[in-house]
């Protein structure tokens, strides 16, 4: 548990440093005052929870001041822990299909999709399951190659086109590929595009749109890969992508690399989507299943 909590202590060191951190220095042993409200609520501004998002808590932090008869700001850091608890959920169980399962990864580019997928490759494998790659971003060859890299790497078949070729063709040819060997989970890597592109959206439909003519049913599951370093900049993606292809969760990668972990609760806020899993680093194993528990107690460390 000690090296659980490390990992998501270093992973979070940015955004901690940068703004959670600091909470602690406003919250002392003195008496709750109007400064303490503002300074608190810039710092969960700053910290990419969105003006909404830190307004409600604020009020909500206000009424159990006001309920519990609080008076010094340290007391409130209970509060706002559990405040924060409160406002994330638990990852839903992964529940795939007795046969084949399609995975169908999205994300705009640079987001870290093709890593990402070749994470959740090897932790698939590691519990038991047998996975095939599709690669169907066909427009970056580079993403192809690194593709089959770690397919050589992990042992995992890669379907993959030609160059610029169509890349709903190859998607229909991975589905049909893990269907007739059997595999537990094909995982789909898609063009990364961005979200304000309406060709490359209506592209992306149709990818969605023939996976589900090569097995009735699929995907089985759509998750969106966004860059935490993007901050409150992510929300407008998701929303797109969402709206476009129905996406069921959410991976935060670059966890690590970025100061704007905050997001994470506007995500909740205004998508409802849950968080699946957050990159807390550049190995395999640092991509970790979303822990709301250990997510806030590497926020507010001051370790």
């Amino acid at each position: 548990m000690t090296e659980f909590l490390s990992r998501w202590r270093t992973g979070l060191a940015k955004t901690s440093k940068a703004t959670f951190g600091r909470i602690a220095g406003i919250l002392g042993a003195t008496e709750i005052n109007t400064d303490t409200w503002e300074e608190l609520e810039v710092l969960l501004i700053q910290a990419d929870l969105g003006v909404e998002t830190a307004t409600e808590i604020i009020e909500s932090l206000q009424r159990l001041v006001r309920d519990e008869g609080l008076l010094r700001s340290d007391e409130l850091e209970h509060a706002l822990r559990a405040e924060l608890r409160n406002r994330l959920d638990e990852p839903p169980a992964l529940e795939w299909t007795e046969h084949s399962s399609v995975l169908l990864m999205v994300g705009v580019n640079g987001s870290g999709k093709t890593t990402t997928i070749a994470k959740l490759g090897k932790r698939f494998i590691d519990e038991g399951k047998s996975v095939l790659f599709g690669a169907a971003d066909t427009f970056r060859a580079a993403a192809v190659d690194q593709l089959q890299v770690w397919g050589d790497r992990l042992g995992v078949e890669v379907i993959a086109g030609a160059p610029e070729s169509d890349p709903g063709a190859v998607a229909f040819n991975a589905v049909q590929a893990g269907v007739a060997r059997n595999v537990n989970l094909v995982i789909i890597d898609t063009a990364g595009r961005l979200h304000t592109r309406f060709n490359l959206m209506e592209e992306l439909k149709k990818v969605h749109r023939v996976v589900g003519k090569a097995l009735p049913g699929a995907p089985n599951a759509v998750w969106l890969v966004l860059d935490a370093t993007t901050g409150q900049n992510a929300l407008q993606q998701a929303r797109a992508f969402k709206e476009s292809v129905n996406v069921t969760g959410v991976i935060l990668a670059k966890l690590d690399s970025s100061a704007r972990g905050g997001m994470a609760f506007a995500i909740k806020r205004e998508l409802g989507l849950p968080i699946l899993f957050a990159g807390l680093g550049e190995q395999p194993e640092d991509l970790q299943p979303f822990d709301p528990d250990a997510f806030i107690e590497g926020l507010l460390s001051t370790k």
